[in-house]
């Protein structure tokens, strides 16, 4: 495959692009041990909430995030958005809204699921449901996957 230099200028503005506004539940954990602020939200529905959630996430269905934000997260707190899985889009619907306010904002992608099959803290009304890692999704000998 011959790539043009003019198809490298895009190709490089892309993926800067998916960076500047994507991360990933290892990058999150991270920032979470490492204490940097930002607010993590969880956009599913009251349903998906209930069942298992990321430790330490704020419930904000995408449709009220325009009602609640403003009252609930400074304009100046950094954003992140989940929602269940690489098959939902709900966390970019969710990103939208944050941005249409204001809000710096990205999206983890993998979601909830990558969360939990990498192994980090999960939570419902009970308490702790921390999963084991699952060896498809995480280094099992490592605390990152170096890449």
């Amino acid at each position: 495959m011959h790539i043009t230099p003019s198809q490298t200028d895009r190709l490089v503005a892309h993926f800067s692009s998916k960076l500047d506004f994507e991360t990933d539940p290892s990058d999150v954990h991270a920032d979470l041990e490492n204490g940097v602020r930002f607010a993590l939200i969880d956009s599913r529905g009251v349903s998906g909430w209930r069942q298992d959630r990321v430790t330490g996430a704020l419930h904000m269905p995408t449709a009220e995030i325009a009602v609640r934000a403003a009252a609930e997260i400074p304009l100046d707190m950094p954003v992140v958005t989940y929602c269940w899985g690489p098959g939902c889009n709900g966390s970019t619907r969710a990103a939208l809204e944050f941005a249409k306010l204001g809000y710096r904002v990205v999206e983890m992608i993998g979601g909830y699921e990558y969360w939990a099959r990498e192994g980090y803290p999960t939570e419902n009304d009970d308490g702790a449901t921390t999963r084991p890692k699952d060896a498809l999704t995480a280094p099992m000998n490592s605390i990152t996957c170096d890449c």
